[in-house]
């Protein structure tokens, strides 16, 4: 094969790469506007070794995690509309940090994108892998995707995902057997007899109020990680 056929070969495979990654079926977007205030803050904070990290999306922002672990040294680094795509950017700055534990919640949003549930734990894979690599005296817990409440429709993308959602939990519950680090099984702790969000743990169908908050926190307790 002459020079020319070479390169038009190269130019040709390139195109087709960029063609197949312009079409994919599911959006692995996650920046925006929020996500870059966010970021920008974590970024200027000067906190080094925290006793505890919160990594992960809307479901781990929307609590005051200090507050309910009194005496102890914990950042919040959850991001609302976070994917798993997204927590990879920025771990760099949580590794930064060297904490001293790290929990990590993600995969809710994926699933509402119809990212699939394999190409979701490639990239929780690759955060453990990082975090073993660059901070290798983090005691890393995955934590399992909680239920949500079709009863609520404000965020119907959302809903009725339980087949990708139990994929998704046997997956990071394997990965963290296969990898030697901490699982916590948040979905049992919060889903009723019909694996349902009941009510009682959130206003919206997807995200927790403060009584969710205070069962996570308990059941963070009862093992002694905090």
């Amino acid at each position: 094969m002459g020079l020319r056929c070479v390169t038009l070969f190269i130019v040709l495979c390139i195109s087709r790469q960029a063609g197949a990654q312009a079409t994919l079926p599911y959006d692995t977007s996650y920046r925006y506007y929020y996500y870059d205030q966010k970021l920008s803050m974590f970024s200027e904070s000067t906190v080094h070794k925290p006793a505890a990290v919160f990594f992960g999306d809307s479901i781990t922002d929307g609590c005051e995690w200090s507050e309910f672990f009194p005496g102890k040294l914990v950042l919040n680094r959850g991001i609302s509309a976070d994917n798993s795509f997204g927590l990879l950017y920025r771990l760099h700055e949580v590794l930064k940090r060297q904490p001293q534990k790290l929990f990590i919640l993600i995969g809710i949003n994926d699933l509402a994108r119809g990212i699939p549930v394999p190409v979701i734990l490639g990239n929780i894979d690759t955060l453990v892998q990082r975090v073993k690599r660059h901070s290798p005296g983090t005691t890393l817990i995955l934590q399992s995707v909680l239920p949500t409440n079709p009863a609520f429709t404000t965020f119907a993308k959302h809903q009725g995902k339980e087949k990708e959602l139990a994929a998704l939990n046997a997956g990071i519950e394997a990965l963290a057997t296969r990898e030697e680090v901490f699982f916590l099984d948040l979905y049992s702790a919060f889903a009723n007899a019909e694996g349902v969000l009941p009510a009682t743990y959130t206003n919206d169908g997807l995200h927790l109020t403060g009584a969710g908050y205070q069962l996570w926190t308990t059941a963070i307790r009862n093992v002694g990680w905090l």
